[in-house]
């Protein structure tokens, strides 16, 4: 037997943007910023329809580690 399941769009979007989202995103964030090094920081918003957590370099030194060493891409596992 088949079960249809129907989704409340503004449900799911007011979750996507709760605040509770939003701080997993800033702790799994700030886990790989801090596994990837102090030329790596974070920024967290909430867009229209989701929040969202960005780790970016700093400064040319964390660029150049990414782009050498893959640095930032390597401390992804740390925000599992």
């Amino acid at each position: 037997m088949l079960t249809k399941v129907v989704l409340n769009g503004s449900g799911v979007r007011e979750l996507l943007r709760s605040s509770d989202v939003l701080a997993d995103l800033e702790r799994r964030a700030q886990a790989i910023a801090s596994q990837a090094g102090p030329h790596f920081a974070v920024a967290t918003e909430i867009g229209a329809n989701r929040a969202r957590a960005v780790v970016h370099s700093i400064d040319y030194d964390g660029a150049l580690a990414e782009a050498h060493d893959r640095t930032l891409t390597r401390a992804i596992d740390a925000g599992r």
